[in-house]
């Protein structure tokens, strides 16, 4: 007897998921887009590690860990950063929190194609690297939201702008700088600026 899994349509529910549920936005944004574009950072950011900086990553497996790195939210919702990591006691609990949301997610996937999502359902099956990637490319999408909401006039991005700047500067890599200094500041123009 053939089984039903309710697991893609979880995954549906992205996009019903907010980002910055505290902040005021001139453009909304769900958990669906950010992952996508997570996807797409990522997987330049792998591609210039290997034609720069001597890396050695497969940049479409690092973009599908792009794809799937927020997908627990479907069961948990967004916790805002501030409050995600208020204290270290939050962090650590929250941290357990997500782990029983991806096991859950895991568990709806048809049981012969588990080993083949559990990758990148699974936050610790990751390696360093990929991980320290997809990271990266997570901090520089929410930069280049404040970014586009400052652009818009919206002063609401302003601290997290500042806060995020500091984050990445304590992520710094060669190709995170390189992708910062080809591609953000088209972020703060206009679609005329840009065409």
């Amino acid at each position: 007897m053939h089984k039903e899994s309710h697991f893609f349509a979880h995954l549906a529910r992205m996009k019903l998921i907010q980002r910055w549920p505290l902040m005021r936005s001139v453009s909304k944004e769900n958990i669906s887009e950010h992952s996508l574009q997570v996807a797409f950072v990522a997987h330049a950011l792998a591609i210039i590690k290997n034609k720069k900086f001597g890396g050695n990553v497969n940049p479409e497996h690092i973009a599908v860990l792009g794809m799937y790195h927020d997908s627990s939210e479907v069961l948990t919702g967004d916790l805002p950063t501030p409050v995600k990591y208020y204290n270290p006691y939050i962090a650590k609990e929250y941290k357990k929190i997500e782990a029983a949301a991806e096991e859950k997610l895991l568990s709806m996937v048809p049981e012969e194609l588990v080993d083949d999502f559990k990758p990148f359902l699974i936050s610790g099956e990751a390696t360093d690297e990929e991980h320290s990637l997809v990271k990266q490319a997570d901090c520089i999408c929410a930069y280049l939201k404040c970014l586009e909401e400052l652009s818009a006039g919206n002063h609401e991005f302003a601290a997290a702008k500042r806060r995020l700047e500091q984050t990445l500067q304590e992520r710094d890599s060669p190709e995170m700088c390189y992708f910062l200094k080809t591609f953000s500041a088209s972020f703060e123009l206009t679609l005329d600026e840009i065409s």
